[in-house]
């Protein structure tokens, strides 16, 4: 079943309503974003999502699942990981500039996340698959595209040519790796993505807006209907 990730996350209220779905990842920019939030507005937001996860343990409802927790960025340093992670603990760090593997594996073996490593489709870069990615092979947890936007890193709203997903697909198979698809997706066109190139997950922040805010109705037809097709495709 792909996994479902909800990217861009700012507001405590929003984040309870929507506790109830099977969410698996809620993700928070930390890079230059209209949807930027500060170490400690995060640390908020985790913390309400740890208590969610206590009253669901002791059995005080609240269903759903718990997310893992993503935090954004674009070309940090060591420093400016290690500060964030401090006053927010973040389950997985997404690396979405030129990020080395070096620095991946920093992430992993000092601070003790994951790392999720980003590839914007559609930029200037005419190397192949296999020379992108042959530095991050084993360092990194998982892998996502999203389209190429030249002045934010992504959040474009806009899709890119499905068709170059199945060389990376094939790389995260080989790697042992999830692979995960964001860029332009919402709830009419996510069903096809999952159905043509079956990615292990899906990551959507615009397409479950209304003028730059987080509409809950939206986000619950996103959810559902990924889930829906997986149960109906099983």
């Amino acid at each position: 079943m792909a996994t479902v990730k909800i990217c861009g996350l700012q507001d405590v209220e929003v984040l309870k309503s929507i506790l109830h779905l099977p969410i698996d990842q809620i993700g928070f920019i930390f890079a230059k974003s209209r949807r930027q939030v500060s170490p400690a507005q995060a640390g908020e937001l985790i913390r309400e999502l740890k208590a969610h996860e206590e009253v669901a343990a002791s059995g005080g409802g609240g269903g759903g699942t718990v997310p893992l927790t993503v935090g954004v960025f674009v070309n940090p340093t060591p420093h400016e990981l290690a500060e964030t992670l401090r006053e927010a603990p973040l389950d997985i760090v997404q690396l979405h500039g030129k990020e080395s593997a070096e620095l991946c594996r920093f992430v992993k073996s000092t601070l003790g996340a994951r790392v999720m490593k980003v590839v914007s489709i559609g930029g200037a870069d005419g190397s192949s698959v296999e020379e992108q990615l042959a530095p991050y092979a084993g360092s990194i947890d998982m892998l996502l595209l999203d389209t190429f936007e030249p002045h934010v890193g992504g959040g474009s709203g806009q899709t890119f040519a499905w068709d170059r997903i199945p060389p990376y697909l094939e790389w995260t198979r080989r790697n042992g790796i999830p692979l995960l698809v964001a860029g332009g997706l919402n709830a009419g066109n996510v069903e096809e993505l999952i159905r043509d190139y079956a990615p292990d997950g899906v990551d959507v922040s615009s397409g479950v807006e209304t003028d730059g805010i987080k509409e809950v109705t939206k986000i619950i037809a996103f959810v559902e209907r990924v889930k829906q097709h997986a149960s109906s495709a099983g």
